[in-house]
């Protein structure tokens, strides 16, 4: 690959600013750092963000910390997982176009071939006892880890009643009335503008903090804060003019990434069929790709939910087990979708074999999931300090941010549930339903290793990552000895 960016005719021209050195970086030596920074990608969006910002601000010093943080916002405001698509748009300042598809695919590809080759395995070894002992491991983790996450969204967001009384109401309406997750943001959405424009100290933007790693000495380095503080702030990307955003622009954008987007879908359907599961998990998971908002958690209850009791592509505790896998691999959490299209395509093939079947399924599943975030991220380029000063936007946000609470505490209480226990019922009232447990049926092993895990989160404060290691290892001993 050449050292000099591609040809890019319709990218934003180049203009100088204060930068105090605006070198350009090598193709060679930015394929270098993104396939490093895509290998380091573990520990959810915080984990990636801070690797992020640690390589690409305090080691490299390609970016000024304003303009991480800018990028930052901005990606924080659409719909998919935001750190990868900080990494397209961070790649995008560096090489344009190109350079966004690049780092974003990059930054996806290390999880894309673990989650194959774990999904693969999960359906050819699951009888074996190590596999079913990590996999119970894992299963139990994930009540702690997604309880995390409910606590550290929460204390971000829910700083006044009224979005305390929105998570409430979100929780409520999808727990016991199983209002739909693309509905429940629509309303969110609507309270929030409205809401924005009476109370606006209310629903003011929460904002986004500086990622954690930024404020720490590099000790890899030795260098202490002092230290750094006395060089020189390096901005290595010299400032790319946003194009204006016309319709023209927009229209051509939309229409190749359109294309890209749904033609691998119209092949598929007519090659297999319109009633097929790859077409069916390619509208699903498009319709999910464009309302995640506030991260991973908040769309997987609502894949949950249909995948598991409307699709019937997988069980609950399937549902839990990839999960697990992808809390163990690199790249965005919301990979678990690729598992959940393996399964559902290895279980209604079609003509295909099961295997072949499954990995169609998952990587058509995949392309249909990342394509927007690139979308999103070309077609709003032109309009991010817009987004980022409208109150009504951010107001908007804020409010769709505290629905999410709500759905991502659902999201806990049905794995829990579903976990602990081996057989649930429903019990219903009218419209209401409300998941009820069989407490004979309880799981004693998960019990137990989901406390371990509850102590390593929050009396320990260990990480995510040892806290899969620990939980692995104590359900391949469990099922040593008690399986």
């Amino acid at each position: 690959m050449h050292d000099s960016p591609p040809t890019d005719p319709s990218a934003d021209a180049l203009a100088s600013d204060d930068s105090s050195d605006t070198t350009e970086i090598s193709w060679s030596e930015a394929l270098r750092t993104w396939t490093r920074i895509a290998l380091l990608s573990f520990g959810g969006p915080t984990g990636q963000i801070a690797v992020m910002h640690r390589i690409l601000v305090d080691e490299k010093r390609w970016f000024s910390e304003e303009r991480f943080l800018h990028a930052l916002n901005f990606c924080m405001l659409l719909p998919g997982p935001e750190a990868q698509q900080l990494a397209t748009y961070l790649g995008w300042l560096l090489h344009r176009t190109w350079g966004g598809i690049v780092a974003g695919t990059l930054f996806i590809l290390p999880g894309v071939l673990a989650i194959l080759g774990l999904s693969i395995l999960y359906v050819e070894c699951q009888e074996v006892f190590v596999v079913h002992g990590v996999l119970l491991g894992l299963k139990a983790a994930v009540l702690a880890i997604v309880a995390e996450a409910v606590q550290r969204i929460g204390k971000r967001v829910l700083k006044r009643r009224p979005l305390i009384a929105i998570a409430v109401v979100a929780f409520l309406g999808i727990f016991l009335l199983g209002i739909p997750f693309p509905v429940l943001i629509v309303l969110a959405g609507i309270v929030g503008f409205v809401g924005g424009r009476i109370w606006p100290e209310v629903f003011a933007s929460a904002g986004h903090g500086k990622p954690q790693s930024g404020s720490k000495p590099n000790s890899a380095s030795g260098e202490s804060a002092t230290a750094k503080e006395r060089r020189p702030v390096v901005d290595r990307v010299a400032q790319w003019e946003l194009p204006q955003p016309t319709w023209g622009r927009a229209l051509r954008v939309s229409a190749l990434c359109l294309t890209l987007w749904w033609a691998p879908v119209l092949f598929v359907a007519w090659w297999q069929g319109g009633d097929s599961v790859y077409v069916a998990q390619s509208l699903f998971f498009s319709k999910a790709a464009m309302v995640t908002f506030g991260g991973a958690y908040s769309v997987l209850s609502y894949v949950a939910q249909q995948a598991v009791e409307r699709f019937h592509w997988l069980t609950p505790p399937e549902m839990l087990d990839g999960l697990g896998l992808a809390e163990t691999t690199p790249g965005p959490l919301i990979m678990v979708v690729q598992y959940v299209a393996f399964l559902g395509a290895y279980r209604n093939p079609g003509t295909l074999p099961p295997l072949s079947a499954a990995i169609l399924g998952s990587l058509l599943t995949t392309w249909v999931t990342f394509v927007p975030c690139f979308y999103w991220i070309f077609l709003g380029a032109p309009y991010i300090e817009r987004l980022r000063s409208n109150r009504a936007w951010n107001s908007t946000l804020t409010a769709i941010t505290a629905a999410v609470v709500g759905v991502v505490f659902n999201l806990a209480v049905w794995f829990a549930i579903h976990t602990l226990f081996a057989k649930v019922d429903t019990l219903s009232w009218g419209p209401v339903r409300l998941l009820w447990p069989e407490f004979g049926t309880y799981e004693a092993a998960t019990i137990v290793i989901g406390l371990l895990a509850f102590a390593l989160t929050f009396v320990w404060k260990r990480g995510m990552a040892q806290t899969l290691a620990a939980c692995a290892t104590a359900g391949v001993l469990w099922q040593a000895i008690w399986g």
